[in-house]
């Protein structure tokens, strides 16, 4: 083997490693970057529409989804290269951050859709209750 060939081997591996610890890194900040488990399950506010905007700002996922794909990224180029040794490990955590991130994002949607239905709902329910609220005025007025 020519020295040219071991050179090559030990920058291959040298880039293997590196590429590995982009993924783990980006998968790192991933996670660091999720929403707070207390901040989506506690809530500080005077009436339903506050903890409907406040859970929906807590679950923003947009920074961990870049981290993601970005540790996606270079995971796919280094499986192609068939640069790391046991890719298993960095596939079932961009997997299971992938699942965790989708779960998070429908909920956002959810919370998103219920924070634009409950004042439309409150004000149906307003005017529902008027008509009633004079019925009973006029049955008062009546006895």
């Amino acid at each position: 083997m020519s020295q040219s060939t071991l050179d090559d081997d030990d920058l291959f591996g040298e880039a293997a490693a590196e590429m590995r610890t982009d993924v783990e890194e980006h998968l790192g900040e991933a996670r660091s970057v999720l929403p707070d488990p207390d901040d989506v399950w506690e809530a500080d506010a005077d009436n339903v529409l506050g903890v409907l905007n406040g859970l929906r700002s807590s679950l923003n996922v947009e920074g961990a989804a870049e981290h993601v794909r970005q540790a996606k990224k270079w995971y796919v180029i280094g499986q192609r290269a068939e640069a790391f040794d046991d890719p298993e490990d960095l596939e079932e955590a961009i997997e299971e951050l992938e699942e965790l991130i989708e779960m998070v994002e429908e909920a956002h949607e959810l919370v998103g859709e219920l924070t634009n239905t409950m004042p439309q709902l409150r004000g149906a329910l307003t005017d529902a209750a008027e008509p009633a609220a004079a019925d009973d005025e006029d049955e008062e007025d009546g006895e």
